[in-house]
């Protein structure tokens, strides 16, 4: 089995031996590299469709690691029992969903060691949200696949966390910054191309609805320029 660049980095971000909840499990491809690798000694492959949950089963059962995964129909965190999890790993969905997830199953997510999330959008909501839980995000990765951008983040809890005094910070990631990470300055170049456009198409399109759009777009490059600055 061969992980996509994607899921081979959320799964290498897991702090070996601890015991992993794998939300939206899908084909459970990490939950099995996982335990195949001896990074887990337990998974539990959560999935809230039925069939997406049957075909994991499957797999695992190929791969003989039923002993080693549980497979359980949940939404989100539902049917995980807190301290159930050392790490709780949610990948490819958007970062509102990633959130509410979060939110709703907060007893198993506080007592969990780690948090391993690749959210697909709105990233900077879900670093906001996990300063203001209390978790620490003690490192950021990006993987690019198939002309994609993905970010990694993995968090963990603290007493108290000190916020970002930067919004940029939040947009883009300070870890990232401070790193100068390659592709995040690829990536927010592709942003400022992006938005140069709309900015263009905006000018020649004085509605009131286009003037507000102008507003949003002008703050967005402000914030792309400002994170450039640390590339200089």
């Amino acid at each position: 089995m061969q992980l996509s660049r994607r899921l081979q980095a959320v799964a290498d971000t897991v702090t070996k031996g601890n015991r992993v909840a794998d939300v939206g499990c899908d084909h459970a491809y990490i939950s099995i590299y996982l335990i195949r690798n001896d990074i887990a000694p337990k998974v539990i492959a959560m999935d809230v469709n039925k069939g997406p949950l049957k075909r994991a089963a499957e797999n695992i059962k190929t791969y003989g690691y039923d002993r080693a995964i549980d497979t359980r129909l949940s939404d989100g965190l539902h049917s995980l029992i807190p301290g159930e999890a050392d790490t709780i790993l949610i990948a490819g969905m958007g970062g509102s969903l990633a959130i509410k997830i979060l939110e709703e199953g907060f007893k198993a997510v506080e007592k969990a060691k780690e948090l391993i999330l690749q959210p697909q959008s709105e990233i900077y909501l879900v670093r906001k949200f996990l300063h203001q839980s209390n978790f620490a995000i003690v490192r950021e990765q990006m993987v690019k696949e198939d002309g994609k951008y993905y970010f990694i983040i993995k968090a963990q809890p603290e007493e108290s966390v000190k916020a970002y005094d930067r919004e940029v910070h939040y947009q883009y990631g300070k870890l990232l910054l401070e790193q100068k990470e390659p592709l995040l300055e690829e990536f927010l170049k592709r942003e400022q191309r992006i938005r140069n456009e709309v900015i263009k198409d905006l000018t020649a399109n004085s509605t009131p609805k286009a003037m507000i759009r102008m507003e949003e777009v002008n703050l967005e490059m402000d914030y792309i320029k400002e994170a450039l600055s640390y590339f200089a």
